[in-house]
């Protein structure tokens, strides 16, 4: 069972045109065990976001720290510390800082949803 410190994991970029300043670490996934899901922390720095996009598989989010936004439903929904938000399959959604801090945020996604 892995039990350690967001901390000592490593940081990676996400490389995608769509998105800016949005760092990603893995959690907990296929390779700690979690055969089926991936639990993942997001950072987004200040004026951040990650890219405009749907597919076929639902997120499950927490918001750990910091002002964001989730554009959801067509809208942007303004999100804090202490935010969830279950974003279903097929539905165009991203995330945005729109905080003066780093933005960050647990991401649950099945197994296939992690790239």
């Amino acid at each position: 069972m892995p039990i350690g410190h967001v901390t000592e994991l490593e940081q990676k970029v996400v490389n995608n045109p769509l998105a800016k300043d949005a760092k990603m670490q893995v959690l907990v996934g296929p390779d700690q065990g979690w055969d089926n899901h991936v639990m993942r922390v997001f950072e987004l720095e200040v004026g951040g976001f990650t890219p405009r996009h749907q597919h076929a598989w639902p997120h499950i989010n927490y918001i750990i720290e910091g002002e964001g936004s989730l554009f959801l439903n067509g809208q942007e929904n303004p999100v804090k510390a202490g935010s969830y938000a279950f974003v279903p399959g097929n539905e165009l959604h991203q995330f945005q800082n729109t905080g003066n801090k780093p933005f960050k945020f647990i991401c649950i996604v099945p197994s296939e949803g992690h790239y």
